[in-house]
């Protein structure tokens, strides 16, 4: 009995979208309806199958805060940043924001977690949907303010979010219309690096492996490595040497050059 009342508060409330009243006959028998139809009937405070949260804080294009104090992290994407503590803002990072707050401040979403719950920050992982069904981290992609950012073993909707930035890149769109996220051919990445997400384009020379990772070369100052533990995930690597490629990421210092994390194939792109 109390599984089928149950039911009937989670149809009533989730499909009407409306208030829900509770009360009791001469008997003490539980009546409920979408009208007060006594004068002591009072609103039940309804918790669906899964919670909807209000966004109390956009704190940049893809990190928001929820009304019980949650920092979530958008999953599978990555906005320029908003200028913080001594770093300037990152070309597109205020519009990243701006669009976000739009869509979500003071908004009731749901969120969806993947493979990992957390970050090493203690920030939720999670895919977010408005009330509406809304998708907002595949949105963020469609509309160019974001770019697929896929961090295994969270490979939820990881093909929508490719197809998706395949198709704001073609409109250039956001991001993709700006001259600071043009890729780099190999040949002119100054010797001071780039900060920031980038792309970087060139002809891989050569392949090389060590304990952990497999590299492909493609210069004496740059090249682009991948986690052996996440090669599965990747076509054979074989094939690259020659091949004019371009990977998407962060760079980070190596031995007098550079080298690139690629954590999903959608980070690199062959042309």
């Amino acid at each position: 009995m109390r599984r089928i009342v149950a039911l009937l508060l989670f149809s009533l409330a989730y499909g009407a979208n409306a208030d829900i009243y509770g009360w009791r006959d001469n008997a003490g028998s539980p009546h409920y309806s979408d009208r007060p139809q006594t004068a002591s009937a009072k609103v039940l405070d309804i918790k669906p199958g899964y919670g909807f949260y209000t966004v109390k804080k956009v704190f940049d294009g893809d990190t928001l805060v929820l009304e019980d104090g949650r920092k979530v992290r958008l999953l599978g994407v990555n906005t320029p940043e908003i200028a913080h503590r001594n770093q300037p803002e990152q070309a597109g990072g205020e519009e990243a924001k701006r669009w976000l707050t739009g869509k979500l401040q003071n908004r009731k979403v749901r969120i969806e977690t993947d493979a990992e719950a957390a970050d090493k920050y203690g920030r939720t992982l999670a895919h977010v949907f408005t009330d509406r069904k809304e998708h907002i981290n595949l949105q963020l992609v469609e509309q160019g303010q974001a770019a697929v950012n896929i961090y295994p073993p969270n490979l939820l909707y990881a093909l929508k979010l490719v197809k998706a930035e395949q198709g704001a890149q073609k409109k250039r769109l956001g991001i993709w219309g700006r001259p600071e996220y043009d890729p780099i051919p190999v040949e002119r990445l100054p010797a001071s690096g780039h900060s920031g997400w980038t792309r970087i384009k060139g002809r891989i020379t050569d392949l090389r492996s060590s304990r952990k990772f497999v590299y492909l070369k493609f210069s004496e100052k740059f090249e682009a490595r991948i986690e052996k533990k996440e090669l599965p995930l990747f076509p054979d690597l074989s094939r690259f040497p020659g091949q004019f490629v371009e990977v998407r990421g962060w760079l980070n210092k190596n031995k007098g050059g550079y080298s690139m994390l690629i954590r999903h194939p959608s980070a690199i792109i062959s042309e």
